[in-house]
């Protein structure tokens, strides 16, 4: 049957012809064929369904659901369909149904819910009830289908226990189903879910009722007063969540973690009997891995959302430290495991990979404070068992506190190193493998300060046991070790042991490629390769004397390693190349460069026919970037092969997919799929394949603008209209910060092709970054892009933006100031809560830390707009001006301060001498800061006493003179001089020789002059020097009879300090 014939279908005729039926038999022949496992008959169904229009399709599935004598299957998958055809396409197929057809559907479906004997069946009607509600719901609140709300509370107080599961399921499915009548019917809600919790009779009742209650509160997480009147169900829901466990059903435990997820608060009245439940259920070997592990979630997960609160309840949290640490002992004995040439992916399902993730999680969340000495004596006891796993899992859980422990373990660091350093001696393998683990972990938690106390015993250590030739995947463990080390390791500290590192590395090279042509074992030449690669890049151009020693080998690997098998090895080998390039330099390297281009080019030849997922592709686009840095200029004449397959990468579109919850349980994570909940049963999916390349890519492009310039302007076009796209890019933040870098970067390039050109690259890109930064989510891509935006406008000049661009801008950076005071404000809230702590202070401050940050990207742009508009933009600017005067009063944090003050500084400088007419609300605050307690807003204020005599004009002179008194108090002050204050003290004494200079009648230069001198020279502050510097030239030139002593005295009294010129 073909879509034609299901054209014509009008809508239900009330009398059914035999034309009607033989159009329904050939629809459930199509559903039948879309369940078939024959792809070609399956394809062609699917096709033909594409085709038929939404309303048909509405009438069809509906006769198909309700006709009892199809098969189980073909009502199932029409039901399906309709609740899909619902959620994806109800704009489209439901508004243009006539109104009677509509109360049709509505009375078809409540009566098919209440005929439908099967179970299943039923929940998949309920299920498009659900959907139809959700979206009959209007933009006021109001439910325009209040049959449905009839129909629940007659069935959820029904005889019939299919009615009242029918009624708890639609709830549940879409808790949101009272519309703005929810706060009226909140009682009945209520009474509802408790009097079927306690269903005696029926447990399949309680389950519900308790899944359906999670479901309400999350639904209502904001809801505040709603929380608290709710709380008194928690109870049930625990009672529920036991029960449903020993039944084989994990859902009401799964709500319970997206409780703690999503709403912890709502715990908090009986957070003690949902911890001691979660504990009791983790601890039970009875049930199944996957239930324990999630009983452990609930905590776990309340270690990252309600830390604070958790931490109040150290017995839970020392008990539940036991069970994580048993988990990972829940190991298998494997004699093949030493030799394994494949590393087999984590076993996420495994209790130990699940016990070591949230003992990691865990730690971070609570802090070490708490963590470690619940945990100390635990794994010390392991360390010393006579059974591998335990000594294993003791060295795992050593490396996975590490991060949230930080603090508390550098005290003991020392103790700890030497000990994890005994079992590199282990008998057993897998142990000598934890150690290598928990040496490589440290190594990266504690960079660099590991590096400098433990670099004679760890780099021994790892080499003697990288010689472990009968247990490969020890050697490449240890090989992994030594990476981490010297990747963090100061260059300083590596050098002594450069011949040894060689020898050892060399030697291991060597036995190991024999090795590949003899057997085809690979794995630990693959950490080999990196090994020396991470050395070289670390010793830089020490490592000349050892490079011709490695390269013959390396471009061997990379010429006949070119089976599917060895790609990762290739891949490694091609990094390890371009990496000791980049660290010898190009003089050394020219003599193998033709070559190994020509290799790569090569691989990049038969490009084409490498698959999308073959590791060498992510090596190969970073080697180009190397190898671009390397030859500079040179490198541009192999642009046209590298390009296409760059491109190519850099535009890979991920597979994506909008699902609700019924959808999301036919899918798992193993096939590559991420899923985030967007709530109201809806979740977002997509495909990760690809993306780390894609981003890898993306920052390739960046490098090869930055490092070629004029030279990259051929590609600029296409690559500037890949990147304007990607600044929306919401899977992954390098690929937006890499579109947000190359937007001034590409306009450097396109310079050469004369304004014109320019302009119109400018156009395309700038409405997109405007929006980006009122849009973007994550503050550090928020950051990046706003940074670039400045830079765009410092190259593009006055008249680069027009009023739309303006009003827009200015709505955004008001809103952002806006929303820096509310953060405050909210930051202020949490330190009154009864939960607040220290830790909570630690992340308060980070996230103050964070909103500055963006705070200064403010103050960027205003730089950029004022120093390319000068005074005209004051106008727009005067939206802005009641926040920034705001940010220098003086109740508020110093960095608000510093970054107000700096606005001005700008506008002084900038945009004199029509700036006078701000002078009431900054001047005071300005002058007063002059003599703050915080350098950085004594810096602010200096900067901006000197553009004041060098920008302002006649205006600014009586407050020159003011300003010069507590100018030189600052710098005479006993500890002008001390690191964090020097910075402000240099631009003090700058500020006095633009007084000098620029306002020679407001001072009394004899007097001062002699003082100024001695205050000379500048060390710090590069920019200020430079005027400093300079005015002392005009002066020896003007005076030199006058400065000749005064000079010569300057210079002895400083004599003995370092003098750098600049």
């Amino acid at each position: 049957s073909t879509a034609a014939d299901f054209l014509s279908f009008p809508h239900p005729p009330v009398s059914r012809s035999l034309a009607v039926m033989a159009e329904e038999q050939q629809f459930y022949l199509l559903l039948g064929n879309l369940l078939s496992p024959d792809n070609v008959i399956r394809k062609q169904a699917e096709e033909t369904y594409e085709n038929i229009p939404g309303p048909s399709k509405i009438t069809f599935l509906l006769q198909s659901i309700r006709n009892a004598t199809a098969a189980e299957e073909v009502r199932q998958m029409a039901a399906v369909l309709l609740r899909r055809l619902l959620s994806s396409s109800f704009e489209e197929v439901y508004p243009a149904l006539p109104p009677n057809v509509q109360t049709a559907i509505k009375t078809e479906l409540l009566l098919a819910i209440q005929v439908e004997n099967q179970t299943n069946m039923r929940k998949k009607i309920c299920d498009i009830a659900a959907e139809l509600a959700r979206n009959l719901i209007d933009d006021d609140g109001n439910n325009q289908w209040p049959e449905a709300l009839k129909f629940l509370f007659d069935s959820v107080s029904s005889q019939n226990v299919g009615l009242r599961e029918a009624a708890l399921h639609i709830f549940w499915n879409f808790p949101g189903i009272f519309g703005n009548q929810q706060q009226h019917y909140l009682e009945v809600i209520k009474r509802m879910l408790v009097q079927c919790m306690q269903d005696q009779e029926n447990p399949v009742i309680r389950t519900l009722s308790a899944r359906a209650a999670c479901a309400f509160v999350l639904a209502n997480e904001h809801n505040i007063p709603l929380l608290k009147h709710f709380s008194d169900l928690l109870p049930g829901i625990l009672q529920a969540v036991n029960e449903s466990c020993y039944q084989n059903d994990d859902s009401v435990l799964k709500s319970l973690v997206e409780i703690a997820d999503t709403v912890p608060k709502y715990l908090r009245p009986h957070l003690e009997p949902t911890l001691q439940l979660s504990l009791k259920l983790c601890a039970d070997t009875s049930l199944s891995n996957m239930q324990r592990q999630l009983a452990l979630e609930v905590i776990v997960t309340l270690s990252e959302t309600a830390a604070a609160m958790l931490r109040k309840h150290t017995n839970i949290v020392a008990q539940t430290i036991p069970q994580m640490l048993a988990m990972m002992v829940d190991l298998e004995d494997d004699e093949d495991w030493a030799n394994a040439d494949e590393l087999e992916d984590d076993d996420f399902d495994s209790n130990a990979v699940a016990g070591e993730s949230a003992l990691d999680r865990m730690a971070c969340g609570l802090g070490g404070k708490i963590v470690l000495p619940m945990i100390k004596e635990h794994i010390m006891q392991m360390l010393q068992s006579a059974e591998w796993k335990y000594r294993y899992a003791g060295l795992m859980a050593l490396s996975a506190i590490g991060e949230g422990c930080h603090q508390q373990m550098e005290g003991i660091l020392n103790e700890i190193v030497n000990f994890v350093l005994l079992f590199l001696q282990d008998p057993h393998s897998r142990v000598r493998y934890a150690a290598c683990n928990a040496i490589g972990q440290m190594a990266t938690d504690f960079a660099s300060g590991f590096q400098k106390k433990f670099h004679e015993k760890v780099i021994g250590a790892l080499l003697q046991t990288m010689e472990d030739q009968a247990n490969p995947r020890v050697q490449a463990h240890a090989a992994a070790a030594l990476i981490n080390f010297t990747e963090d390791c100061p260059k300083s500290l590596l050098i002594p042991y450069l011949d040894n590192l060689v020898k050892h590395l060399h030697s291991i090279m060597v036995v190991k490629l024999q090795e590949l042509i003899q057997k085809g074992t690979k794995l630990v030449l693959e950490q080999v390769v990196t090994s020396i690669a991470s050395v070289a890049d670390t010793a830089e151009e020490k490592f000349v004397p050892y490079y011709d020693l490695f390269m013959p080998s390396l471009k061997h690997i990379v010429e006949n390693a070119v089976q599917k098998e060895l790609r990762l090895l290739r891949g490694k080998t091609i990094e390890c190349i371009s990496l000791i390039g980049l660290a010898v330099g190009k003089d050394k390297f020219m003599q193998d460069a033709s070559e190994v281009m020509q290799l790569l080019l090569k691989t990049q030849t038969d490009f084409s026919d490498l698959e999308d997922d073959d590791p060498q592709i992510s090596y190969m686009i970073s080697a180009w970037a190397r190898m671009c840095k390397i030859l500079g200029k040179e490198f541009q004449q192999y642009l046209p092969v590298v390009m296409g397959p760059l491109m190519k990468t850099a535009s890979i579109k991920p597979e994506v997919a909008l699902l609700d919850t019924q959808d999301m349980e036919n899918m798992s994570d193993d096939d590559g799929w991420e899923f985030v909940n967007l709530g109201d049963q809806q979740s977002f999916g997509i495909k990760t394949a690809g993306l780390e390349e894609k981003a890898t890519a993306c920052q390739m492009l960046v490098c090869y603008a930055k490092e070629l310039k004029e030279g990259f302007v051929e590609y600029t076009e296409q690559v500037v209209k890949l990147m304007v796209p990607l600044l929306k890019f919401y899977f992954h933040d390098g690929v937006r910060v890499a579109a947000a870098e190359s937007m001034p970067l590409l306009l450097e390039c396109a310079r050469v092709r004369g304004p014109e050109y320019l302009t119109q690259m400018w156009h395309f890109m700038c409405d997109a970054l405007i929006k980006a930064i009122g849009t973007e989510p994550d503050s550090d891509v928020l950051s990046e892009i706003m940074h670039s935006f400045a830079k765009c406008i410092e190259v593009m000049g006055d008249g680069c933006l027009n009023n739309e661009h303006f009003e827009e801008l200015g709505g955004i950076l008001k809103g952002k100031l806006e929303e820096h005071f509310k953060n405050q404000e909210i930051r202020q809230v949490k330190r009154q809560d009864e939960d607040y702590d220290e830790q909570v202070e630690e992340s308060l401050q980070d996230e103050d830390d964070n909103d500055v940050y963006i705070l200064t990207k403010v103050s960027d742009i205003l730089h950029s707009i004022f120093s390319s508009y000068k005074e005209k933009v004051l106008p727009w600017f005067d939206q802005l001006l009641p926040l920034i005067v705001n940010l220098i009063c003086p109740h508020r944090p110093w960095p608000d301060r510093q970054w107000g003050l700096c606005i001005f500084d700008d506008v002084v400088e900038h945009c004199s001498p029509s700036s006078f007419k701000y002078v009431e609300y900054f001047l005071r605050p300005m002058l007063q800061s002059v003599c703050d307690n915080s350098p950085e807003v004594r810096q602010a204020a200096a900067y901006g006493i000197g553009v004041m005599a060098q920008f302002g004009g006649d205006s600014y002179r009586p407050f020159c003179t003011e300003a010069l008194p507590l100018l030189v108090r600052v710098i005479q002050s006993a500890d002008s001089k001390t690191k964090e204050n020097i910075n402000a003290t240099e631009n003090c004494i700058s500020a006095v020789g633009k007084i000098m200079k620029f306002r020679p009648d407001s001072v009394s230069a004899e007097e001062v002059l002699p003082h100024w001198l001695s205050w000379l020279p500048l060390h710090e502050d590069k920019e200020e020097a430079v005027h400093t510097f300079s005015y002392l030239c005009d002066l020896i030139e003007r005076h030199p009879e006058d400065c000749g002593q005064n000079v010569y005295h300057s210079s002895v009294l400083h004599s003995r300090k370092p003098y750098r010129t600049y």
